[in-house]
């Protein structure tokens, strides 16, 4: 029995590591976009639920009657997980290709794109669903006599998938994403060679069952099956409740922890291992020793809620404390009731326990769906989770057919949940979001993020999700004009991707020709008023055009050219997913979009020096002429991209070439006293490419398979090593000095 134990604790890894490195993949070919990610995450958990229904049915109507050895099927599935590891990738790259070559609106695209990645993935996830009923089924046959545990088995998953949480992050920052896929390939073929030399083994002696039943490994003699459809519905519940709340905790913890990989995967780690707490309570209860799982169901209703009071902006805690008040009670107490009500329902019978937890799995799909675009957009966050905790609230008091409790017991314990339901609302009335810190401000939100807009003046900032984003600073302004001034032609027409507050946007149209904004997140433009009192005047000029899409999709799929296209990815540098923008891929699309002596201008924010030579390097091999420029505040870097050689004017010729309403675009904002000199600073500080990449000569070009700004964790960790090795850190405290082009550009006083 042990050694199933091992098997589901490699296979939880392995299920999470090929999550994680699917939705990136997918991410890259189609597009990072909410309508995506939430294809990729309900196909995935779409194949998990038909595998776990159809094993337990293949068991009950074929391989107890043939004698078939369930293990050496699950070995199969075991072999098939593993080929989908080399497949996967290539799938995708296929399904590109097919899309590029079909002209087909954004909806369209959405729905081909969804079938691609269902007909992908849906039949590797059948089989990783298939495993928890195949290997009751290879318990029941190896130890007559006795009912598997189904929280045995899904104890030794969820143990597994705490360090899938972790652990591929290490390994992509090392080996990149497919070198991460092809160890998990490793470890699933080795899991199904183990598989088949546990199969060979003897079956177990007639002893062998008292011993399995005292050390919790098995079904205990009174978890005899209960086929309530009551059931059937709570754990349907359960699946929809917590995936949803998944979805509500990341905008909750967003503005606390910041939007890197690190971040969700702390959430998604923590949630888990507190489920393993809960998982590995439930084996106790099978002895006897924990409460009734009806008791405790009453509780998960404030429970749920508490995030509310952890996410408040008055809390002074950590991002981590947050996080494990908030959510770890209410995981903990879910992960012992929902194997619980799973080994009821099924008895340690495979087909029971393959049904129960397909249903489960069916509300995991349904959840997120629900939660990211219907009740976010539509409630926002608090009352979210209220809806959420509802079943929690609801469900029970009005089940009094429930076997095991008399008339008054049911009595106490509908009068219990009134009382906690109304708990519940005091704390979505009493708590405050995170947004009511700001005195003025506007919210909106969408299906992809929470949107406020707050501030007076120049002081005025946009947030996204509780981050910050951009704020009104002439940097975004020297982003559209710096560009196009260095044109040796009159531009025709002009790109931005990513919208912001609309800076770059208006800093284009000044130069009176067509300009195309592509933003990802629906609310943004929405607020563009907010911070220019022009907006409205400038939406409605024919040369104006916003798109609501993922960056780099559009430039995959539009027939048109620019002279100019503009970039500035959401900070910070190593937010998830950024590296979608800085990579060598992406300005090969680039250069296809590009008109002949077009230019790029990619914004790079504060970076350390590996990211921004690992950048400098994929520019480079990207494009035959690179120049680097310093912004006009002194921080972060417009690098200027092109086929043909960047004329060296200087800050005079670079004015000669603006038209007058740009030049009086450009100066709004200041800080410099002319135009001349607002370019000057610029110029002067002019940085060779060569020089930036020789700050890390060791840092690869970046690249979509191997995102180094986004995975960071070792190489930091390294550099602190290193630093604390260094005097002058012992005796102030500090690491070893940085003498690199970063420190020479501070801004001059």
């Amino acid at each position: 029995m042990g050694w199933f134990f091992v098997l589901f604790l490699l296979s939880g890894f392995c299920s999470i590591l090929y999550e994680i490195v699917w939705l990136r993949l997918a991410m890259a070919q189609f597009g990072v976009t909410s309508a995506l990610v939430a294809i990729v995450l309900s196909t995935f958990m779409a194949g998990l639920a038909l595998g776990s229904w159809v094993s337990g049915r293949l068991f009950k109507s074929y391989l107890d009657k043939v004698h078939i050895p369930a293990l050496r099927v699950y070995a199969t599935a075991e072999f098939l997980i593993a080929i989908s590891g080399l497949l996967v990738p290539y799938e995708f790259g296929w399904g590109r290709g097919l899309l590029e070559r079909t002209s087909v609106s954004s909806p369209v695209y959405y729905l081909a794109s969804g079938i691609w990645i269902a007909l992908s993935i849906i039949p590797w996830c059948t089989c990783m669903g298939a495993t928890i009923p195949l290997a009751m089924a290879a318990i029941k046959q190896t130890v007559p006599g006795e009912k598997p545990s189904f929280s045995f088995l899904y104890l030794g998953n969820v143990v597994g998938a705490v360090f899938g949480a972790i652990v591929p992050l290490l390994l992509i920052e090392m080996y990149g994403f497919r070198g991460t896929l092809k160890i998990g390939v490793a470890l699933n073929s080795i899991l199904a060679l183990l598989a088949i030399a546990v199969s060979r083994q003897d079956h177990a002696t007639p002893e062998s069952p008292a011993s399995l039943t005292d050390s919790s490994l098995v079904a205990t003699p009174d978890n005899e099956p209960v086929r309530n459809s009551m059931l059937l519905i709570l754990l349907f519940a359960t699946g929809l409740t917590s995936m949803g709340m998944e979805v509500v905790w990341i905008r909750q913890f967003t503005p606390y922890l910041g939007t890197m990989v690190y971040s969700f995967a702390l959430i998604l780690a923590i949630y888990l291992a507190c489920t393993s707490i809960g998982s590995r309570t439930c084996r106790r209860k099978n002895l006897g020793r924990t409460p009734d799982w009806r008791l405790l169901w009453a509780f998960l209703g404030p429970l749920a809620l508490l995030p509310l009071v952890t996410a408040s902006p008055n809390l002074h805690l950590s991002g981590i404390l947050r996080l494990m008040i908030g959510i770890g009670p209410f995981s903990a107490v879910l992960g012992f009731i929902t194997p619980t009500l799973v080994d009821r329902w099924a008895g340690g019978e495979p087909e029971g326990a393959g049904k129960a937890y397909a249903v489960n799995v069916v509300g995991c799909i349904l959840g997120p769906l629900l939660a990211g675009f219907f009740l976010l957009p539509v409630v926002g966050e608090r009352w979210s989770l209220f809806a959420l905790s509802l079943p929690f609230l609801a469900v029970l008091p009005w089940q009094p057919s429930l076997p095991g409790k008399s008339d008054k017991e049911h009595k106490w314990l509908r009068y219990a949940s009134y009382a906690l339901a109304a708990v519940a609302l005091v704390f979505v009335v009493a708590t405050k979001g995170y947004e009511e810190q700001f005195a003025r401000r506007i919210v909106l939100r969408d299906s992809t993020a929470t949107i406020i807009a707050t501030g007076e003046g120049r002081d005025k900032r946009l947030l996204v999700n509780g981050v910050g984003i951009t704020f009104l600073t002439p940097i975004t302004k020297m982003m559209a004009h710096l560009p196009l001034a260095f044109l040796d032609h009159r531009p025709q027409n002009a790109l931005v991707v990513c919208f912001g507050m609309g800076t770059s946007y208006r800093s284009i149209l000044s130069w009176n020709i067509p300009t195309t904004a592509v933003e990802l997140v629906p609310s943004v433009p929405d607020v563009f008023w907010y911070y220019h009192a022009d907006a409205a005047q400038l939406l409605r000029s024919p040369l104006s055009r916003i798109v609501i899409d993922d960056g780099r999709r559009y430039l995959e799929r539009t027939p048109e050219q620019f002279d100019v296209i503009t970039i500035d990815p959401p900070p910070p540098v190593h937010a998830a997913g950024s590296s979608l923008l800085y990579s060598r891929e992406f300005y090969s699309i680039v250069g296809r979009r590009l008109r002949p002596g077009g230019v790029l201008q990619q914004w790079l924010p504060r970076a350390d020096s590996f990211v921004r030579a690992s950048v400098a390097r994929a520019l480079s091999e990207s494009f035959p002429y690179v120049r680097v420029f310093p912004s006009v505040e002194g921080w972060g870097f417009h690098f200027l991209a092109s086929d043909k050689p960047l004329p060296h004017w200087n800050e005079a010729e670079l004015v000669q070439h603006t038209p007058r309403d740009a030049v009086k675009d450009l100066m709004e904002w200041g800080p410099q006293p002319t135009a001349e000199r607002q370019f000057a600073v610029v110029l002067e500080r002019e940085v060779q490419i060569d020089e930036m990449i020789k700050e890390a000569p060791d840092a690869p070009a970046l690249h979509d398979d191997h995102p180094i700004n986004e995975y960071y964790a070792l190489r930091n960790w390294n550099s602190t090593f290193r630093q604390s090795l260094w005097p002058m850190n012992v005796l102030h405290g500090s690491g070893r000095p940085d003498k690199g082009i970063s420190q020479s550009l501070t801004p001059r006083k």
